[in-house]
Formats: structure tokens, sequence, C-alpha cells
């Protein structure tokens, strides 16, 4: 049987990261591998046998007091622990290949030397930008950003781009110039996997060797989701609100478009979309936050999701998920959106950050017969079902694997 170190910051559903880690290793789990995960101590984890090895529980921005920073702080830099535990348990499992996720501010890069000094062959998924962007999103105050771009990572610290703090983003630009110094990355890993085409792009531009990255999409289990396709009324969003995600846009074109719309999930800007929806008379409900059967249910009574991010979005879950429940996907034209939706058939897409052009679509899928709505719906399983299923993840992902495990030999020679 061969065996998976399985690694990532979190060890329980906390976001779309999360979700591909923990169902990935259930997959390859069902497909005969023995998985053996690496993570961070967290109360909301999950049970497993192996979190006697996971390391202490490191949270950014968390009050821990002046002393408990201080000796917290270098650890995001890179941690001494992190090497040490992994170190014992790959000599417990000798694993066959390690397949890492984020592992950044909590982990830190300073596992991958001690993988490569194990010869353990590596992979990493790219849930983000962090690779180019110290901040992993590109996205700062002002909007979309790419000063860092030709190596000019002092920029994070410049602009404050981790939670608004001097001393986070201080942090942050040293762990990148260090790894970036040592080369962590670059000399630990074989393989980068990455669920969108725009993402190798962008990584590329910045100057990435294009060879080193595998597009590879993610997956959902679709036989978990029973398809809901009799069109509701409303325009669901579902995700965190905070401006980025272009709420203000979704509210503006509500009102000008006169269609319903329901925004599902909290965060900081919460208070604000809430006041601009009021402002405008906008018919926008907001339901707050949604999780398990009540959070399907809203996206299963949707006429259509929308995704009116302002931002980089490599490929986000939510589509998929949508697609799984029989819903077609209204996406901005940014980032990884556009690649998930088959224009005219499983949704559209608008230009990013125009509320005229987003009215458009709602207005046009709000006129819609119910009858062609589900039909984009329909497509929209389907097209889940053929591109972006368990199956055809497990044999893109055992391909990859098959490719780089026999350089283990002569790794250690």
């Amino acid at each position: 049987m061969s065996t998976l170190l399985s690694v990532n910051n979190y060890y329980y559903y906390r976001g779309g990261a999360e979700t591909v880690f923990l169902e990935h290793n259930k997959l390859l789990a069902g497909a005969g591998w023995g998985v053996v995960p690496f993570s961070m101590r967290h109360p909301k984890n999950l049970p497993s046998e192996w979190s006697d090895f996971f390391i202490e529980e490191l949270e950014l921005g968390n009050e821990y007091g002046v002393l408990g920073r201080l000796r917290r702080a270098p650890k995001v830099v890179y941690s001494f622990e992190a090497r040490r535990k992994i170190a014992a348990l790959i000599e417990r499992v000798r694993p066959d290949i390690c397949h890492a996720h984020n592992i950044y501010h909590h982990l830190s890069p300073s596992i991958l030397a001690t993988l490569r000094a194990h010869a353990v062959p590596t992979i990493i998924t790219l849930h983000d930008l962090k690779l180019a962007c110290p901040a992993y999103n590109m996205l700062t105050h002002d909007g979309i950003c790419e000063r860092c771009k030709g190596g000019r990572l002092h920029n994070v610290v410049v602009h404050r781009c981790i939670k608004g703090s001097l001393a986070m983003s201080a942090i942050i630009y040293s762990e990148a110039v260090l790894h970036r110094a040592l080369r962590s990355y670059e000399r630990a890993v074989a393989r980068f996997i990455v669920p969108s085409r725009f993402f190798i792009e962008k990584f590329a531009e910045w100057g990435f060797a294009r060879e080193r990255f595998v597009h590879v999409p993610n997956f959902v289990a679709a036989a978990s989701y029973r398809p809901s396709f009799a069109p509701g009324r409303d325009f669901v969003f579902a995700g965190r609100i905070s401006r980025e995600k272009g709420l203000a846009t979704l509210i503006k074109a509500a009102a000008l478009a006169g269609t319903p719309a329901r925004i599902v999930g909290t965060g900081p800007a919460f208070a604000e979309m809430r006041t601009l929806a009021e402002s405008l008379h906008a018919p926008v409900t907001f339901s707050g936050y949604l999780t398990g059967d009540a959070l399907t249910e809203a996206i299963a009574s949707a006429r259509a999701l929308v995704l009116p991010s302002e931002c980089y979005e490599n490929a986000p879950m939510s589509i998929l998920e949508a697609y799984a429940l029989g819903k077609p996907v209204i996406g901005a034209r940014i980032g990884g959106i556009p690649e998930l939706i088959l224009e005219g058939r499983t949704g559209a897409s608008f230009e990013c950050r125009s509320v005229e052009s987003l009215a458009s679509n709602l207005t046009d899928f709000n006129a819609a017969p119910d009858t062609r709505i589900e039909e984009m719906g329909r497509a929209a399983r389907a097209h889940l079902e053929q591109e972006f299923s368990a199956s055809r993840y497990l044999e893109r992902i055992l391909a990859i694997y098959r490719d780089v495990i026999p350089d283990r030999t002569a790794a250690r020679a």
C-alpha cells in the first residue's frame, strides 16, 4: 500500500482550501492509499490518530499577550517545531509522496527542507497567489495590486497588506524574503498543482517557470448533492461579505434591474452592504451565516448563483457546488471564474465592477422562461459530472504522482 503524507495548516472544514484538502484525503483513502495528515492543533480539528505529531496552534492576530506573540512570531517565518515534528512523522510512516496545500503562516515553508532531506517527493496545490504575492491574494487597500512584481516585496510592508498591520506585514515580508533566499519552494517541490489556468498564467507572468505548474481543476463529489432543477426567484450570493467580493455591484445591479437578490454570509462589510441596500431600496435580503443543510437549501432554491468578485479568484468551489445542485452561475470576468462558466450553457459572465453589465444578466435570467433556466441547471450538473468529478480528479492526481514518485531513488542517491 502506498502512503500519502497530506499536509495543510488546518484539519477541519474551514474554507475552500480545507475542503479540497480533506476531500482529497478521503478520495485517496478510498482508492487504497494510506493517508497520514500533518497539520496544526486546533479545537475544531477532526479526530486523527496522528494528531500527536501536529504542531502547536498558531493564529495570526490572536490575543496571545506580549510574551506569546514574541514566542510565536518567529514560527511564522520559520518553524523549527514543524520541521522537528514532520521529521518524526516521516521516520514513523515512510511516505511515498507528500502532497501539501496551505502551509505558510502556520506550518511555514520550513518543512520543505525536511521533506527534501528525507527524499520525499513533494507536490503543492496552490489555492492562492502566495508563491508570488506575500499577502497571497494580490489585493490591498486600493484594490488589485501587483506592486511586488519583479521582487519588490517590500511593498507588502509599505502598504500594510496583512490586516492593515505594520508588524504583521513585516513578519510576512520576512517570511517571503527568507524562503526566496533559501529557494525553499524551488529546491523541494516537484510540481505545483493549480486549479485555474489564470493562476498559471499569472505565475508565468511574474517570472516563474511555467513547466513546474500543472492544471488540475478542483472536484465535487456529485453523489453527495441532490440537484434541484426547479428555478427559484432569488439570485443568491453565498460567501464572505467583504468589499473585494463585489457585493456593492450586486446590490446596485439588483436595484437597477428590480430583481430579488439574497446575500448569505457574514464578514467585515456586512453593515456597510446592508446600509447600501437600504439606501437604494434594493430588493435584497441578508440571511446571515448559514452552513450545512440551510446553506445547501439557500443555493438549491435560487434562480442562479452570483459571483460578483473584484479580486483574482482561483477556482471557486461555490461554482462547482452550485452546478452540483443544478444551478447556473452568473460570474464576473476576473481571475479563474470565466474558466468555469460555459457562456449561455451553464451560466453567464459580466464585466467586472460593471453594475449595468450585471443588471443586464439579472434582467435576462429573470425574464427567461423557467424551462430555459432549468435547461442551464441540467447542463451545469452534466458539466460538473464530466469535467469536475471525483474520478477525473483522482485520475489526474495519480498521473502526477506516478510521474514524481520514481524520482525518489535518484533523489536519495
